[in-house]
């Protein structure tokens, strides 16, 4: 079920993504065309069906539809597989919907630098609450784990402006930091900053690899890292309870 369920939460997730960072209605509004403004019906909006018989393009003015929607739709599929695969029942479920948010938190921030507050926030609350449902005894470790992740990427953010006279790290990164830290708990933080920051330099190092030069002033968005990061450790958390 979770599975099946999957591409629509994909096709959900790549709304979030599209119209949230420009304040646009995202339960409400129809979904209409990029290019010629037709309104889509439900025969177009199958996921990856309704892409895969068009084969990319609109039905109505021709024009292409692009790669985003399918792409999104496949890794929430992808995050559902997983989940399956190692956890079950409401927990699998529970694996999956996190994966999303991230996915959502990710993306944007990949694609406009920014982590809205309306993704981060309730996504702390959401953890708290998480832990006071199922897991009581762990509420205080993430509570802790939200304070600190959240005041510790304020910290470095100011080290670096005094360092350096420019940004390096935004509110919203400490905002994810302190998500993360309501779900995994101040135990699991060195793990998801470790990973994060593997992760970027991974990146990095593809990027010189394939001839990209970077200087001291080159920047990546944190979030993705950050958001991949948390999900793994919540996973693998999971599997060593």
């Amino acid at each position: 079920m979770l599975i099946a369920v999957s591409p629509f939460a994909g096709s959900f997730v790549g709304t979030v993504i599209r119209r949230l960072p420009d304040g646009g209605t995202i339960a409400w509004d129809r979904s209409r065309c990029e290019q010629c403004g037709a309104k889509l019906g439900v025969r177009d909006l199958i996921p990856l069906a309704s892409w895969l018989a068009t084969k990319g393009r609109c039905r109505y003015c021709g024009a292409r539809l692009g790669w985003f929607y399918p792409a999104v739709e496949v890794l929430a599929i992808v995050v559902a597989m997983v989940s399956v695969v190692l956890d079950r029942d409401a927990m699998a479920w529970l694996d999956a919907l996190f994966g999303w948010w991230l996915l959502a938190l990710g993306w944007i921030d990949l694609r406009r630098w920014l982590l809205p507050d309306a993704l981060t926030l309730p996504l702390i609350l959401a953890g708290l609450a998480e832990a006071a449902w199922f897991a009581p005894a762990e509420l205080i470790d993430r509570a802790l784990g939200a304070v600190c992740g959240y005041l510790a990427l304020r910290l470095v953010a100011w080290l670096y402006r005094m360092v350096r006279g420019a940004d390096g790290l935004g509110g919203g990164d400490a905002k994810l930091l302190a998500a993360a830290g309501a779900w995994v708990g101040a135990s699991g933080l060195p793990s998801v900053l470790a990973g994060a920051a593997c992760g970027g330099l991974a990146v990095a190092g593809v990027l010189v690899l394939c001839g990209r030069e970077l200087s001291r002033n080159s920047a990546l968005p944190f979030g993705p890292f950050l958001a991949l990061a948390t999900w793994l450790v919540w996973l693998f958390g999971l599997l060593s309870l």
